[in-house]
């Protein structure tokens, strides 16, 4: 399993006693070329990248290593996973390469998000630098999203021994969440803040019925009416409903220039982006889980380390021994 790490000379040895990132290289998507016609998951394509930034900026992160069973069912076969990609290629290959070179990857990324749960819960924070799988629900994958992890996240923390009972999605990705909520339709426990480009995929009407605090942007929105309105819409959301756990899905995609987005936020809106999220738990001691999710340019990489480096200068990354 991924779990976070401290480097040694010798080895990446496993520890928590210096910061909650949680990645491991079964992240990546890698075979028969499908990282290069798929626009997949920002950290799937480019955690190594991440990785290595965050390493010289020194912040060591993860080591090697590490619902529907009806639809889980449903993945042994090429047909329903082309789907979920949108890759038609996909249905020309054996099963047994898609699992290893996708589904696989994928599972990673979502055992990295539970335990970015179990850490947030003890150091106050924690960064996986995957998942935030937010199309997918426990019954239906789509929009590259094979596996539920932020569903599965809230049930993990909602059965937790600590007690939560009160969780807030943050989603902050260009994209509509409505995987997690045709999930949490009618749990008044899972409040959900959700901040996305209406003009395009996945214009899911049934599922914005769960979408407690509604911001529908305009394509090529930039930094000054984004802020502003996130500024405006987190802090009534916090007030309606003050959580136990903040659930972050920050996705990049909202980058100018993103293919997949149209918006037009530049590097340093999502930088701010971020910084006013973090300020905002850490200021109220509100445990904070951020996932990455769609991301689509090749600088996004580069954006989400300079983002976490930020964090942690601004001393938005406490360190807990």
């Amino acid at each position: 399993m991924c779990t976070t790490g401290q480097e040694t000379d010798d080895e990446e040895e496993v520890t928590v006693e210096k910061w909650p990132i949680v990645f491991c290289r079964e992240y990546n998507v890698r075979f028969c070329g499908i990282e290069k016609l798929v626009s997949t998951n920002t950290a799937a394509a480019k955690g190594d990248g991440i990785f290595r930034k965050l390493r010289e900026g020194d912040i060591a992160a993860g080591t090697e290593g590490g619902a529907h069973k009806r639809y889980l069912r449903s993945l042994r076969w090429s047909v329903n996973v082309a789907k979920i990609t949108e890759v038609p290629i996909l249905l020309f290959l054996p099963i047994f390469c898609i699992e290893r070179g996708y589904l696989r990857p994928m599972r990673y990324q979502t055992a990295g998000s539970l335990l970015a749960g179990d850490l947030a819960l003890s150091h106050g924070w924690a960064i996986n630098l995957g998942g935030g799988f937010h199309h997918c629900s426990s019954d239906r994958g789509g929009g590259f999203c094979a596996y539920a992890d932020i569903t599965l996240l809230i049930r993990h923390l909602l059965e937790h021994p600590r007690g939560i009972r009160r969780v807030m999605i943050v989603d902050l990705d260009a994209h509509q969440g409505n995987g997690h909520e045709r999930d949490f339709m009618d749990d008044d426990r899972v409040f959900i803040m959700d901040m996305y480009n209406a003009s395009i995929y996945p214009r899911d009407k049934e599922a914005k019925v769960a979408i407690r605090r509604k911001v529908e942007l305009r394509p090529f929105t930039a930094d000054r009416e984004y802020l502003h309105k996130l500024r405006t819409n987190l802090d009534a959301a916090l007030a309606e409903f003050p959580p136990e756990v903040i659930i972050y899905n920050a996705g990049t995609d909202i980058l100018d220039g993103d293919p997949l987005g149209a918006l037009a936020v530049s590097p340093n809106g999502v930088i701010q982006r971020d910084e006013e999220v973090f300020r905002r738990a850490i200021a109220t001691k509100i445990p904070i889980v951020m996932l990455l999710s769609g991301g689509y340019l090749r600088s996004a990489a580069s954006v989400i380390a300079n983002s976490i480096l930020n964090l942690s200068a601004q001393g938005l990354l406490p360190r807990r021994h």
